[in-house]
Order: C-alpha cells, then structure tokens, then sequence
C-alpha cells in the first residue's frame, strides 16, 4: 500500500468539497478531495508529478502522481468563461513538476470581480484502490502545508503499469449538430465496447470515462469543439480509431423524418370569455391539436427504498438482474417502435447499461448500502452534473435518466408498472417519463396536460410524432380538477377547458372532426414557389443552424434560408472561429440550397448566447445590454473576418447578410463599411445585401428611417413580442401569457411592412410567430411578403398559405389591428385557419 502526501498548493482556508457552489464537485462526480478559498496568486505543484493535461482556458490543469494517482486542480469555478485571460502558465503538459514548483499565476483580484466563485477545489480523481485517508479541512493553510494523505493500493498501481504500456491519443472536433447529447453519446459509447483499452475523453480540463454515455454527456461538448481522446491498453490504437470512426459518422447522419401535421383547427372562445379563469386554464403548446375528453389524473408515485444492504453479493447480484430485467423490456419496446420513440428507447438501454452508473452504484453497494439506494444514489449524482451544463437540450436529459431510475427501482421492489386509464381519457400530471408516456400512449388516450415540463421534452417529441395533442406548464391548479370531469384540451390557443358547456363542446368536436386522421402534406404539392389561392405570391423560408438543417430544409421544399443563425460556429469555444472555417461553413449551407437565397445572420452574441473568449460585463439585465449588433461593433474585428467568410462564397448571388438588434441608423452605416471592404478584398464587383433584423419597438417605430438605409427588413417576434409586453421569454410562468399575437405586436409589424412598402424594401417575418397557423393569415393580411420558418413545419405553413384568400386576410388583418388582446385576434383568426 503506497502512502501519497498532497500538500496545499495555494495559500487560502480549506473547505468541504461538498460546500462548493457546483453540482460536479460537491457531488463528487469527478472525484473526492476538498477546495481552497485562495488568499495568493500563484498554484504551486502539491507534490512530485507530471503535468498531464492543461485547459485550453489555463484555468485548469491535471497532474499524474506517484501510482497513477491523479489530481485535477481547478482554479475558481465557470473561469472558463474568461478564455484564458488573467492566466499565466507557468508549465506544459508532459512537464515533471516537485512539490512546490510553480504551475500557474492568475489574477486574483480579476476572478473576484468575474468568477462564480474563487473556491478551487483539489480533486483526487477517482481510480480504483485510491483512497483518502486523512485531510485538513476548515483551517488556514500556507503553500507546502499537509493537505491529504492517500493510500493507494494494488488496483491503482495495476492501471498505472497499464497507463504506461501501449498509449494513443487523437484531437477531435465534434461534428454532432446539437453536440454529445443522449444519442450520440449512446452511440461513441458503444463504439468502444468490444475493445479492452481504457479511453477517457478531454475537454475544457476535464476527462470522462467514454464507455459511459452519461459521463460523455455531462462533457457539455458542442459541435465545434475540439476534444482529446486518450487511450491506454494493447488496443489503444484500434480504440480510438473506432471513437474516430463513430464521431466522423455524425456528420452524415440522415436527417429526421418529417413529422405528419394534422391541418390546423381551434375551439371557440370559453363562452364566458377569457376572464372566466375558474374554467379557463393556460398552458404551453408541446404538440398542436385539440382533444375532448375526461380527466384522468396520474400520481406520481416513488418506490420507497432501504438504505442498509443484506450483503455485498447479494445486493450486486438483484441490482445486475432487475437492470437485465429493465434491458430486456426497453429493448422489446424499442424493436416494435420506430422513429422519435425508437431513439428514445434506445438511449434507454444506453443508460441501463451505462458502466458509469454501474460503477458508481457497485460503490455504494461497496459500503453496505442496498442496490436500490445504490443505484438511486448513482443516478442522482449523474443527474446532478447533467444540472451544471448550461445547455438545455443536455439537461432535458434528465427525464430519461430518473425514467430510468424508477424503471430499475419498480423492478427491485417487485411493483408493476400497470396504468388503468380509461379510453379517450386526457391524463393531467405533474411531468410524465418516456416510459409512463410509452406504457399510456397505448391505451387510447385522447391528450396530455402537464403542470411543469417544457415544449421540447422528449414527451413532447413523442406526443408530437404520434399527433396527441399536448399542453405543459399548465402549473398546479389542473389537480384541483376531479378526476372524470368533462375538459377540453386546446393545443392550438394553449389553454384546457373545464366542465366545457354545450357549445364549447359541439365547437371542440366539429374541429376534432375538421382535423380528421393524421395525413401527410403532399410533397409534390409544396417543392416549388408557394401562392395564396389567388395567386399572391409569399415565400416561404427556413430558419437554420447548422449544415444539418439547411440539408433537411431544402429536402422539406425550403425556397432559401430566411435566418442562418452563425452562432453555432462561436459558442462553446475557447477562441473565435477562423475565417477559413466560417467560410467552409457558409459556403456548404449555400450548397445545400442550391442557388436559393441564404440570409446569414451575424453573430447575436450577448444576452442568453454569452461567448466566452469575448470579455461581456457583467450585466444585472443582457437582454437590455450588449448583445447583437452592438456586442459585433464593440469587436469590430471579429465582424470583419465574418464578413470576409459570408463575402468568400461562391457564385456570389445567393448570400445576404443581416444584422441583429438594429436601433438606429449608424448601426447599418458602419456595417455596410466593413462590408465594402471586404466584398473588395475578395475581389467581388457587386456588394453583398445588407438586411436588418427588427426586434425592437424603436426599430418598428423608426423603420422608415431604417428602411432608407438596409436592403431588407426581417422582423424577429419573439424578441419584439418580449421587449413590447415587457415579459421574459425564457421566463415560464409569463410563456402563456407572451403571445405575439397581442394587437401592440401586431401594430408595430404593421408600422415596419408599411415603412418597407414606401421604400421599396423586402420584408419577412422569422420569429415563431411565422408558424403559427393561428398567425399567418394576419401576417399575410398585413403584407409580409415572406414567412421563415423551422424545416420541420415548411410543407404544412405552404399548405396552409395555399388555401388562403389575399382579400380575407386583409379584411382580418385590420380587425385584428383594432382588437384588445390576443384570445381576441386568435378568435378572430380561427374561421380562416384550416
């Protein structure tokens, strides 16, 4: 058993790991250790090692000690953020360092003012056989104090001689679209089951085991990103060819199914008008359509478990069978299902068979815990890391791994998971699992409503793929209904219906039946230019980020790309994409579209799209600060080489460029300047297009100065409907409320096609308001004369505009003008939406 002396590599007051304001290190997800709340400037090697890996951002370095022990030393917590600015490396990676040598200085007083926190914790990374003995913690420490004592025994020597056999690393770059979420984690995960190599991935300082999916996902990898697979063993080398191989894959991933669209229909008001709050319930769209039925509550309900095991072999051996068990179900499932439940299935069985969790759990069973507290405790922790990425699609995620937790502890307690749902029931409940929806889906229930869960929820895909309709963020007052009452469900206005009277009733009924079954939109019918029924031409556009979705889009009958939002290309970075890289980006999504037009959208950085490698202050509001075109011309530079990018691409006629959060006129001056110069440096005769985007009450109130000045206009609604009604878009509890729909939005989209018309200017409408099907015949009525759209809703939007009448939507387009709220136009709306 070799004994390891860590000494204190700052001076500062030490402190539980567990008190330090970040899920991954309190929850000890990379390791154990503790934190120093530092009073120097300079991190000091706190013992002999080598220096085996350094952060792109320098906040952040590992060091391999004596019998492969290995300890991550991180200074401050989300310093990532400041792309290596305040730090100085004072070592490379492969350095043999002493205890006491100087590894890296920082900026103290810098990180106090930027830093979530200065705490930097000192991580012994977890290895088998490595254990901390002794520790200091709650005490003024000096720079070469005792810090820890840890022993390592046989199992940590063992995979040090392994580390030091055969060896191969490879820097990757992440093509996943969305990055390493639940499938694609899945899938790099079972690249490298069949190999016996160890392989852990890097990003950002830190490394994960990359057999385990979730440990992959909690990464935060995004498209772009450029990662370090190392590998250890007699294969190492065949190893990472086969990473390599999956993560190349990714780029050539077919895209998704079209979702069938059901033709759009709604219910009349509640005959006592919006006011009738007892009866009238709002709620968030997750998937469209309109169900009546009775209600059926479903419990939530949790398996109670016992924190002490019957022994170790015993509870290894029922956690082993009820996961086998689990395995065996979601794998049935997922044969008899295709496409969104199939995915959603197998990302399951990833999780089930994930050696992570498995890991984690067998040590809880190590220290005589049960298998159900075991695996629920294992489970709880990878949820909480998935917590601490700050990317939403990543942390919907979570739905599946506590799906997945219930699934395996109903199996150990030997409880069915049965539902008893009547037919043409909709089920009302707090948030419903993949597997809950799975098992009720089919019982022939007619929709879905949720207290909490968001639109984008893999429920939500799912209920979307299958037609129910389906509302969320419904909030508590749907369990004051009884169970059996009469509802309807109205997932074309966002709102449930309760005790609806007759009219309401045969209103509901006669639009079910409108709706018909589901059917497809006749692709013939919508590849090529889209007309209103007399003959009113009105392009429909998509809205795309990323070569994934231009391809998808132009399959679903795009006419061009409306909005190319860039920002996938600068998020998630340690420094700003070059220009050969932007430029190889643009110029494959032009291909894509094949010659249509392709509106590139400079980078909208600020407010909720922070870049890291950018020094934004602090702002107590963003949406309010330095976001948009005013972030892009406080670094000029950065525009410049984008504009260079958008300029390179060949032939010249399809791109366009357009500008964010325009205020004012000088904004378009100075950007048309730049853009001058460097259609010139790429030798163009003719200058790009210069568009506006407007998402501002002042820009709509001033666009026909605006419109003097850019070629285009393209108006964004959900920021002009946010900064209108004064309401937070990515606030829940408003989403019922903030509908674009509200006369003062439309007023304003009325003022901005009116200034466009006197000037002759283009103008399209690329906010979600251009999908609403309640929306696009007002939106026509006030002459928008092109809609941009997500690609998945391209064929039904043609569709829908194809049966429109110019004169009918005029005459709704004045009256909704006049109207007083939103139910109001939306009522108003709903004889033309068909």
């Amino acid at each position: 058993m070799a004994k390891l002396i860590v000494r204190s590599p700052l001076d500062g007051w030490s402190t539980p790991l567990a008190e330090v304001p970040d899920p991954a290190f309190a929850g000890r997800m990379l390791g154990d250790g503790l934190a120093i709340d530092p009073t120097s400037a300079t991190l000091c090697a706190p013992c002999d090692a080598e220096v085996v890996s350094v952060a792109a951002a320098r906040h952040a370095l590992t060091i391999r000690a004596a019998a492969g022990v290995e300890i991550l030393l991180h200074i401050g917590l989300d310093t990532v953020k400041a792309g290596g600015r305040g730090f100085e490396l004072r070592v490379r990676e492969g350095a043999r360092v002493r205890a006491g040598d100087r590894l890296l200085s920082f900026d103290l007083d810098a990180l106090a003012r930027e830093a979530k926190s200065l705490l930097t914790p000192v991580v012994v990374m977890e290895r088998a056989g490595v254990n901390i003995v002794s520790r200091r913690v709650n005490e003024q420490l000096r720079v070469g104090d005792v810090l820890m004592e840890i022993e390592a025994g046989e199992a940590a020597s063992a995979a040090s001689a392994e580390s030091s056999g055969a060896a191969a690393s490879r820097r990757l770059v992440v093509g996943f679209a969305d990055g390493i979420h639940a499938r694609p984690a899945a899938l790099l995960a079972r690249s490298i089951a069949g190999f016996s190599a160890g392989v852990e991935l890097q990003l950002r300082g830190r490394r994960v085991n990359a057999r385990s999916s979730v440990a992959l996902m909690g990464l935060g990898a995004h498209q772009g990103d450029e990662v370090m697979l190392c590998a250890t063993g007699p294969d190492a080398a065949a190893a990472i060819a086969a990473f390599e191989a999956a993560l190349a894959g990714a780029l050539e991933s077919p895209p998704a199914a079209p979702v069938p669209r059901r033709a759009a229909a709604a219910v009349a008001p509640v005959a006592a008008g919006d006011a009738d709050s007892d009866r009238l319930i709002r709620a968030v769209i997750a998937s469209r359509g309109i169900a009546v039925g009775r209600a059926a509550r479903l419990a939530a309900s949790g398996t109670a478990v016992e924190e002490s095991g019957t022994g170790l072999a015993r509870e290894a051996g029922e956690l082993e069978r009820a996961r086998a068990a689990v395995k065996s179900r979601v794998e049935r499932l997922a044969a008899a299902s295709d496409g969104a439940m199939r995915e959603v299935l197998e990302a399951h069985v990833a999780f089930i068979d994930d050696v992570g969790l498995a890991a984690s759990a067998e040590s809880w069973i190590g220290r005589g815990k049960s298998a159900g507290y075991a695996w629920r405790r294992a489970v709880d922790e990878a949820i909480a890391q998935l917590h601490g990425i700050g990317d939403a699609r990543i942390r919907e995620r979570i739905d599946d791994l506590q799906d997945i937790a219930a699934q395996v502890l109903r199996e150990l307690a030997g409880e069915k998971s049965a539902h008893t749902l009547p037919a043409g029931a909709i089920v009302l409940a707090d948030e419903l699992l993949p597997s809950q929806f799975a098992a009720i889906a089919g019982e022939g229930i007619a929709g879905l409503c949720l207290a909490g869960g968001g639109p984008t929820s893999h429920v939500a895909i799912l209920a979307a793929a299958m037609g129910m309709p389906m509302l969320v963020a419904a909030g508590t007052r749907i369990f004051s209904l009884p169970d059996g009452a009469d509802l309807v469900l109205d997932a074309e206005r966002g709102v449930l219906i309760a005790d609806p009277v007759a009219a309401e009733l045969a209103a509901a009924r006669a639009a079910q039946a409108a709706r018909g079954a589901p059917r497809e939109v006749d692709p013939a019918g919508t590849a090529g230019d889209c007309f209103t029924a007399d003959g009113r031409r009105i392009e429909v556009f998509a809205n795309v980020g990323s070569l994934d979705e231009a391809r998808r889009a132009a399959e679903q009958g795009a006419e061009g790309c409306g909005l190319l939002r860039t920002e996938f290309l600068f998020l998630d970075r340690d420094a700003p994409p070059d220009e050969a890289l932007q430029g190889a980006q643009y110029q494959r999504i032009a291909e894509a579209f094949a010659g249509r037009p392709v509106v590139v959208r400079t980078l909208d950085a600020g407010g909720d799209k922070p870049i890291r490698y950018l020094q934004l202050p602090r702002e107590d509001n963003p949406a309010l600060g330095l976001r948009g075109v005013r972030a892009s011309l406080s670094w000029p530079e950065l525009l410049r080489v984008q504009l260079r990018a958008i300029a390179a691409v060949t032939p010249p006629g399809p791109c366009r460029v357009m500008l964010p959060m325009v205020t004012g006129v000088d904004e378009i001056r100075a950007v048309r300047r730049m853009l001058v110069d460097a259609c010139r440096e790429r030798g163009r005769d003719a200058n790009l297009p210069l568009g506006i985007m407007i998402e501002t009450p002042a820009a709509a109130l001033i666009a026909d100065r605006l419109a003097q000045e850019a070629d285009f206009l393209s108006i964004g609604t959900n920021d002009l409907t946010q900064y209108t009604l004064a309401m937070d878009r990515g606030n829940p509890a408003l989403a019922a409320r903030l509908d674009g729909l509200h006369p003062s939005v439309l007023n304003l989209v009325a003022a901005t096609v009116q200034a466009a018309r006197r000037h002759g200017r283009h103008v399209s409408v690329c906010g979600g308001l251009a999908a609403d099907p309640a929306a696009v015949p007002v939106l026509v009525g006030l002459g928008v004369q092109g809609l941009s759209v997500v690609p998945s809703a391209i064929r039904g939007l043609k569709a829908s505009i194809g049966r429109l009448s110019s004169d009918a939507c005029r005459a709704l387009a004045e009256r909704a003008l006049a109207q007083e709220s939103a139910a109001a136009v939306r009522a108003l709306a709903a004889p033309l939406v068909g």
